[in-house]
């Protein structure tokens, strides 16, 4: 049997010597037994996977993962947004509500939203993905269709917190749910593909709502009624079609053959995510979570582009509208600005793939969507407005997938990284409530105060990117100059060291995650 640690594994191990103990490093250690035997660091070892194409693999994995995942997500921001292409048809002089109370409806939708996404992911991973994710599908499938059968402003209020509190777990949970199959050098461009979906269902809203809207008066139903039932019912069968196309985690997956699993789990592994192949929950990851500097970090660059996402999302048709355009030309002005917001995620996904230089990426991404919201505030030619509006959205969408790979690359552990992202995710989309009442009817047709507002989220955004770059950088030279080093002990004689004493270094990786000295954060 051979024992190897490299310069990654630099730790500090007691040793004996006529009773008495000394202090060596270890920098690289090899001994040899006359018995073979396999090395328990590595997953199933027993397992021969030499024939396994990876390229093969990571194909079919792509093929059964992102494509259903990006249509739920289509289906999830389809569903969200289109009460603002129903505002456009009559939606709120049928129910008789004002335009406070319109507001009022887009707000509530955030509270559960928000608050439901940490819990919602520690299910997921307990349930599992195929049901969890169906589970909620349908429900907020529900909820979208009997949004076309409301009466009043309660019924409205009602259903917008139910759809809230269903959509809550979808966003992060694939997030989290990719992760547990993609390396960090991969999962930036997944998360783009997946998330691009968005842009399409921006862009597919405003058309569909056109086409939608001319059922009119069909089932004594108005047009406005009619875009809900439809979403709804679809999302509903995609709901029940969920149950048996999607997968679960790798340990698990049905569709990869016993050498692609172990192939699949080995590679996670090797690159620092310890916990691929299985971990039991225990509160102490919750703890890793809440005590952890970056996860409050990385709240503060959620927040900055969150809060613009839901404000974008819900008004570009209203603002156009209000630059002077009729109700179905601003739904179809809507569609290449989200074309443009789909072509761009997809470019930086790859780009923050192949260059890994996410919080780089994330400050011109950023730096951008201020110089759009400063032409919004402060022109008053419709043409430049709307250009504006491109510059906001090539800022917006792709930021966001870049910072989702960027975070969860910096987190180990399975269920602290799922906790992370959810309270990220979560504090971020409660910034949606926010958002959602900055842009005020008597404020039209320029709304400088709501692009005002989104202009103070994505400065923060940029601020709090820089800040994760400096601390992140900081932390890795310390562990390179030894500084984080833990003792490796066996013996189980205490000797109480600053960043802990372990029997193995495969223990200190298991226990610490990310917090383990042989960890490297990605800048």
């Amino acid at each position: 049997m051979s024992i190897h640690t490299t310069y990654e594994d630099r730790a500090h191990k007691r040793v004996s010597k006529d009773d008495e103990f000394e202090q060596v490093e270890i920098t690289s250690v090899q001994i040899s037994l006359p018995s073979p035997a396999p090395d328990p660091n590595i997953y199933r070892p027993d397992v021969d996977i030499s024939a396994v194409d990876p390229r093969k693999l990571k194909r079919k994995i792509d093929f059964r993962l992102v494509p259903w995942l990006a249509l739920l997500y289509l289906m999830n921001f389809l569903d969200r947004g289109s009460i603002g292409n129903a505002r456009l048809y009559g939606m709120q002089k049928d129910l008789n509500i004002t335009d406070k109370q319109y507001l009022m409806a887009l707000t509530v939708f955030f509270f559960p939203y928000a608050l439901f996404e940490v819990p919602s992911n520690l299910a997921l991973r307990y349930l599992r993905p195929s049901r969890w994710l169906s589970f909620i599908v349908l429900v907020w499938g529900i909820a979208m269709t009997f949004h076309g059968f409301a009466h009043n402003y309660g019924d409205l209020i009602g259903l917008r917190f139910l759809l809230g509190l269903a959509e809550a777990g979808l966003y992060p949970g694939i997030v989290f749910y990719l992760t547990c199959w993609y390396k960090r050098s991969e999962l930036g461009s997944r998360v783009a593909v997946f998330f691009s979906s968005a842009t399409v269902a921006g862009a597919f809203s405003g058309l569909l709502a056109a086409a939608i809207h001319n059922m009119d008066g069909v089932g004594g139903r108005p047009g406005w009624a009619w875009i809900f039932i439809l979403e709804g019912l679809a999302t509903i069968l995609i709901a029940v079609a969920s149950f048996y196309v999607l997968q679960d985690f790798p340990e698990t997956a049905k569709f990869l053959t016993e050498a692609e699993r172990v192939y699949t789990i080995r590679a996670l592994r090797e690159d620092m995510q310890f916990s691929a192949g299985g971990e039991k929950f225990e509160f102490r990851y919750l703890r890793q979570c809440l005590t952890d500097w970056k996860t409050y970090v990385a709240m503060g660059i959620y927040m900055g582009f969150d809060g613009p996402l839901f404000a974008f999302s819900l008004f570009t048709p209203t603002i156009i509208n209000e630059l002077g355009f009729k109700a179905t030309a601003a739904n179809l002005l809507s569609v290449p600005v989200y074309a443009w917001a789909c072509l761009m995620t997809c470019a930086v996904g790859f780009l923050g793939d192949r260059l890994g230089s996410r919080g780089h990426i994330n400050l011109v991404l950023f730096g951008t969507g201020l110089v759009g919201y400063i032409i919004l505030i402060f022109s008053q030619n419709a043409a430049l407005s709307y250009f504006a509006v491109y510059l906001a959205a090539s800022s917006i969408y792709p930021t966001i997938p870049n910072s989702v790979a960027w975070v969860s690359s910096n987190v180990e552990g399975s269920y602290k990284r799922s906790a992370v992202l959810g309270m990220a995710i979560g504090f971020g989309n409660l910034n949606g409530a926010v958002t959602a009442n900055v842009y005020r009817a008597r404020d039209k047709p320029w709304y400088r105060l709501g692009h005002g507002i989104v202009l103070a989220y994505i400065a923060l955004g940029w601020l709090c990117s820089l800040a994760y770059i400096i601390l992140l950088r900081r932390e890795n030279k310390a562990r390179d100059r030894g500084e984080r080093d833990e003792v490796i002990d066996d013996s189980g004689d205490p000797v109480d060291p600053k960043n802990g004493q372990y029997g193995s270094v495969a223990d200190a990786r298991r226990e610490k995650g990310d917090m383990w000295s042989g960890f490297r954060y990605t800048l």
